[in-house]
């Protein structure tokens, strides 16, 4: 199980803890549906026992910033309403100088070795004032990209960008992106059928991936609300590399061939044999972009091979 320390200051952007929060509670509900462990454990710390989030509700009974990681550790950190965040005032609050150093006593020293760090909207502003991200690529909200560079100077800042991954940290845009970054993070490690599952469930059907400004292939077609459709995508999803006639499929939705045919045309604008070709395409070069062999990357995807692979990007270059 997988420790998130959500770390709370005062004027925390409420939604920047209870987005991602929400996202690992409905994966571990989902894990649990399908008889596995839960994934994650929520953490909320900070430098003092409470805090006023943006929206003047208190956060209450917050743990110490912890020592130490007894246990694999996702370190988050949280915006603050734009104009407020307290990298911009002098002299710092306390509550900020005092989480800046643990950063870099606690968190710095094991990152890449049990502990990873993911920051949603402006907490990128602190992992940089706490050196975490020099030299790396990163984002942020779109008003603070300036501020981000002058406190991370060698770090490559990126504009429009969703999410943006290297090695062991994780930064986001704005707000609402903590949820495709909790996403993100949920199918890396529960598989991309959790993760579909939670965002149905959640009603986030626009999820986008990693560097990515566009939509995420992984979830083309899935803005609908037919379950019958989600239940044959979320199987094909569990087992890409199966074999999925549409025999097989239409079963799976108690419909005949010819009508799942149909519904696939209405809900998801393609047959379901050109969505499965869709979908393993982008697990075979989400599978390559993480550096996996194209031998292995394209026999995880269901492609059947390094041939059909040639064949597949040769016809969709055409």
């Amino acid at each position: 199980m997988i420790d998130i320390v959500f770390v709370v200051l005062p004027d925390t952007l409420l939604l920047d803890l209870a987005g991602p929060a929400e996202v690992l509670r409905l994966a571990n509900q989902q894990l649990q549906r399908r008889g596995r462990p839960p994934a994650f454990r929520l953490r909320h710390v900070g430098p003092e026992p409470q805090a006023a989030s943006s929206v003047g509700a208190t956060i209450a009974a917050l743990e110490p910033l912890p020592a130490d990681f007894d246990r694999e550790t996702w370190v988050v950190l949280l915006g603050q309403p734009s104009g407020s965040e307290s990298a911009l005032q002098q002299p710092l609050p306390a509550h900020w100088a005092a989480t800046r150093r643990w950063l870099a006593e606690a968190v710095a020293p094991r990152l890449g070795a049990g502990v990873e760090l993911l920051t949603v909207c402006a907490g990128a502003l602190l992992a940089a004032d706490a050196g975490l991200l020099a030299g790396r690529r990163c984002t942020t909200h779109h008003e603070m990209l300036g501020e981000l560079q002058r406190l991370a100077p060698t770090a490559q800042v990126l504009a429009n960008r969703l999410l943006v991954t290297d090695g062991p940290v994780a930064t986001s845009a704005g707000v609402t992106a903590g949820i495709d970054l909790a996403l993100h993070a949920v199918g890396r490690v529960c598989g991309e059928a959790v993760a579909a599952a939670v965002a149905q469930t959640m009603v986030v059907f626009h999820r986008r991936g990693s560097e990515d400004p566009q939509h995420s292939a992984l979830l083309a077609g899935r803005e609908h609300l037919h379950p019958a459709l989600h239940r044959v995508q979320d199987a094909v999803l569990d087992d890409p590399a199966a074999d999925w006639p549409l025999e097989k499929l239409a079963a799976l939705a108690h419909v005949s061939p010819r009508h799942l045919a149909r519904l696939f045309a209405e809900h998801v604008g393609s047959s379901p044999r050109a969505w499965i070709e869709d979908l393993r395409v982008a697990l075979a070069e989400r599978a390559l972009r993480e550096g996996r062999a194209t031998k292995q990357a394209v026999a995880e995807a269901g492609l059947g091979g390094t041939r059909q692979w040639r064949r597949v990007r040769a016809r969709r270059s055409a």
